[in-house]
């Protein structure tokens, strides 16, 4: 409500005494009873006397609040009403309530001189005074607007969007993001979700192109962002109305999942027919997963000697024609099954020649190494073949705002590690070559806890993920983590982090040092907060903000498990008839069937695998010409037989 001449009513005004004096970073101020003014609310003063020829004003976001009377004991108040509680409302006056509150200052304009804030009047800000008051009319001017709404910021009645800086957010000048929150309340995953939505509908066009990567590493969370979200309310509408961002589910989707042990059947909860069109197979050969071998390596089981053998079978046999006097035959190993046979003319010939070492490697070691290396397709069975059939990401072409989903949430550990340590390297290998095909990349990864945790060993994947912390956002690539736990992921991964996003957080966890800087109200709130509500740390504020974010527009894993349930394990045949329609859909399982009735699985696995990689125009023909040719049958004839010479009668020796 305005005041005289159009001016807005003060709140309340600014107090200092000698035990609680202001200072140019915390100031103190008095309202009425039934002022809108609460924890989080972003307040101006007006100051009073002009500085070097500037009337300064003074922005804070209240941190504490108090509420006390004119009672010196609270045993007066128990005399004065004989100690009956009902009495105390019929007294002759009523007490003075008092209510009192601090705040941290955000900002001072003009900057310099830095004073303590004076006495002057405190009003409720506008949208006007919020976006100076973070900083955020640096970035929202229209020839330098490189702003990313993330929520919406209510206080008073007033309902201004807070905007992050995308050269804050997303590189170079800081990168990152953190999000903490309890489990199940919709704060991480849904947080994602919302700002992913709207980093791709206000990623600025001159700071180029952008993709996400997302691991989904638990249950259906990230199964069915393709997927229009079901009761939207008309404020979660609204919300996206004021903000600027299309309520609708990701255009551009594709999913990547490994096949399960059987080698057909795809290894994801996203596995109804009617979403099986934008899900590929993940699947490795030797050759991209002996780069990174060592990560399913025991490393106190394999020592210098077998590390040695490694690197030669790496840089000397793998994908070349490799000859040696004691082999039978020249070998080409493109495979785990190459390798196999390629270790067992080694062993062969050593056994023929009853020798202890070949090429200065021992015997003993040979044997451990093959037995390392020749396990790990069945370790990670499903995603690592003994054939040399390859379905990987689509490197060198990623498309601009396409979410990348590699499904790994029934992976067991080892084959997760395998998956985290070779794509996001290789990620960071094509940005820094400039050929990804988009020039930002937002990697996503949940669990951070497990994935890189304060303590326990130096593992491949919390290396990884520390690199791209700490060099990541040189190349555009942004890492997006969340977490239950923020005090016990890394320091080197949060403290990296330019943003950081809080939802509702435990009791247990608010008391861990980290969060001694929060104020105990601030901290109370945390504890306290709906759904939908987040408190943010960007660099452009210099005080946490409360802000409220619309539900995501993408349907929710639950509910997507509920309209698309996990399809039933399927025949090979019927596995072959499902991917190959996606290539061609006059496929049907009549035909399927006919073509590979005299086939081995292994035989059909290799030539679906080839058939998808291939991409071929007429894929009945590409398909069956990838089995061998079958003779066909004919009946037989009877030969023809001389008759036998009868013996005459009277000579029974004539022949």
């Amino acid at each position: 409500m305005d005041g005289l001449n159009g001016r807005p009513h003060p709140l309340g005004r600014v107090v200092a005494t000698e035990r609680r004096p202001n200072t140019p970073h915390e100031f103190h101020f008095w309202t009425a009873l039934d002022a809108a003014i609460g924890i989080g609310t972003i307040v101006r003063v007006a100051g009073t006397h002009a500085i070097a020829g500037h009337v300064p004003s003074i922005y804070g976001v209240v941190v504490e609040g108090f509420s006390y009377s004119d009672l010196a004991s609270p045993l007066h108040d128990v005399l004065g009403s004989d100690g009956i509680p009902e009495r105390a409302a019929h007294g002759p006056t009523d007490r003075a309530e008092i209510r009192l509150y601090t705040a941290a200052v955000l900002r001072q304009v003009p900057d310099e001189p830095l004073q303590p804030v004076p006495l002057g009047e405190v009003f409720l800000a506008d949208d006007a005074d919020i976006a100076c008051a973070l900083r955020m009319d640096g970035y929202l001017r229209p020839d330098a607007r490189t702003a990313i709404p993330i929520g919406v910021y209510h206080a008073g009645g007033t309902s201004s969007p807070i905007y992050l800086d995308a050269d804050f957010l997303l590189g170079p000048e800081a990168a990152h993001l953190t999000i903490t929150g309890v489990s199940g309340l919709a704060t991480k995953t849904s947080a994602v979700e919302w700002l992913l939505a709207s980093i791709f509908a206000h990623f600025p066009e001159k700071k180029g192109t952008i993709a996400a990567v997302c691991f989904n590493v638990k249950g259906p969370d990230l199964c069915f962002l393709d997927q229009p979200a079901t009761g939207l309310d008309p404020a979660d509408l609204a919300l996206y109305e004021r903000l600027g961002v299309p309520a609708r589910p990701f255009e551009r989707v594709q999913y990547f999942a490994p096949h399960a042990p059987d080698g057909f059947t795809l290894n994801t909860l996203r596995s109804h027919e009617a979403l099986a069109h934008n899900v590929t197979a993940l699947r490795w050969g030797l050759g991209e997963v002996m780069e990174f071998a060592e990560v399913l390596l025991n490393k106190d089981d394999v020592d210098a000697k077998a590390d040695a053998l490694i690197d030669f079978i790496s840089h000397e046999v793998i994908g070349r024609q490799f000859t040696d006097t004691m082999l039978q035959r020249p070998h080409v190993v493109r495979s785990f099954a190459d390798l196999a046979a390629w270790f067992q003319d080694v062993l062969r010939g050593l056994e023929q020649r009853n020798a202890e070492s070949w090429r200065t490697h021992h015997v003993a070691t040979i044997r451990k190494v093959r037995n390392r290396l020749t396990n790990i397709a069945q370790r990670c069975a499903g995603l690592v073949t003994n054939d040399g059939v390859v379905s990987d990401l689509p490197w060198g072409s990623f498309a601009d705002r396409t979410v990348y989903v590699v499904d790994v949430a029934n992976l067991e550990e080892d084959a997760q590690d395998l998956v985290f340590t070779r794509v996001v390297p290789m990620l960071r290998q094509q940005l820094e070559r400039r050929s990804l095909g988009v020039q930002h990349v937002i990697v996503f990864v949940d669990e951070l806890n497990k994935y890189a945790p304060s303590d326990g060993p130096d593992t491949y994947v919390r290396k990884m993920l520390l690199d791209v912390a700490e060099r990541g956002r040189y190349l555009g690539l942004v890492l997006f983590g969340a977490q239950q736990f923020r005090s016990q992921v890394h320091r080197r991964v949060v403290g990296n982090a330019g943003t950081a996003v809080y939802g509702r957080m435990d009791a247990d966890e608010l008391a861990t040092p980290g969060y001694a800087v929060l104020s105990p109200a601030l901290r109370t709130k945390l504890a306290t907060l709906d759904r939908g509500q987040l408190m943010v740390r960007h660099p452009h504020f210099t005080q946490p903000v409360f802000v409220r974010f619309p539900r995501p527009p993408v349907l929710s894993g639950r509910e997507g498990v509920e309209r698309f349930p996990h399809a039933e394990v399927a025949t090979l045949e019927v596995s072959v008839m499902r991917r190959l329609r996606r290539l061609d859909g006059t496929i049907t399982l009549d035909w399927v069937k006919e073509v590979t009735a005299l086939a081995e699985e292994g035989e059909v696995l290799r030539a679906l695998g080839a058939t998808e990689v291939a991409g071929a125009t007429d894929v009945r023909a590409y398909f069956r010409a990838q089995f061998r040719g079958i003779v066909p049958a004919r009946s037989a004839t009877r030969p023809t037989v001389a008759p036998l010479r009868l013996a005459s009668d009277d000579n029974p020796y004539d022949l």
